[in-house]
C-alpha cells in the first residue's frame, strides 16, 4: 500500500462480444505485446469450443471455473526474529479472481501441441468440473496455508 498517494482502481474494460468485465479482464491477461485482437480471438475461440462441447452458455462455465479455482487462503513469507515463516493470509476479493485467471493462463501457456484456444477451453472445462492443473494449484496453495496455520499469529 503506498504511503503518500491513494491507489485508484482501473476502469473496467468490457469485452465487445459479451459485455462482461471478467471476460474483458481475462482478455487483458492473455494479451501479449498489445495485441488485443489476437487475445480476443483466442478467448472467443475457446468459448466457441466450450459451447460445442457442453451445449451450455460459455459465460456460465467460465464463471464457475473462476469460482472453483479462486483461492481462499495463501501464504506470504514473513521474517520474524531472524527466521522466515510462511504465514497464511486470507485472499481478498480482487486478488482471488486475478490469481485464478493467472493460474489458468499459465497452465495453458505451459502446454504445447495444440492451439491456445483449445488448451484454454480444456482447462476452463476441467476447472469448472473441479479438476485440472489450475484447480490443483489452488488446492496446493490451500494445503500449504493450512499446514502453516501454526504461524498465523505472525500475521501483521
Amino acid at each position: 500500500m503506498p504511503r503518500k498517494s491513494r491507489k485508484f482502481k482501473k476502469k473496467l474494460y468490457l469485452d465487445p462480444k459479451y459485455k462482461n468485465p471478467l471476460v474483458g479482464k481475462f482478455i487483458g491477461h492473455i494479451m501479449e505485446r498489445g495485441k488485443k485482437s489476437v487475445a480476443q480471438k483466442i478467448v472467443y475461440g475457446a468459448f466457441d469450443i466450450i459451447k460445442e462441447k457442453t451445449k451450455k452458455d460459455p459465460l456460465l462455465v467460465f464463471d464457475q471455473a473462476i469460482k472453483k479455482v479462486s483461492p481462499i487462503l495463501e501464504v506470504k513469507s514473513r521474517r520474524v526474529g531472524g527466521a522466515n515463516y510462511q504465514v497464511p493470509y486470507e485472499v481478498r476479493g480482487e486478488r482471488k479472481t486475478t490469481l485464478a485467471l493467472r493460474w489458468i493462463i499459465n497452465v495453458c501457456r505451459s502446454r504445447s501441441g495444440k492451439p491456445m484456444a483449445k488448451h484454454l477451453a480444456e482447462e476452463i472445462l476441467e476447472a469448472s468440473a473441479g479438476r485440472g492443473a489450475a484447480f490443483k494449484k489452488k488446492e496446493d496453495t490451500q494445503r500449504m496455508a493450512l499446514a502453516n496455520k501454526a504461524f498465523a499469529h505472525f500475521a501483521y
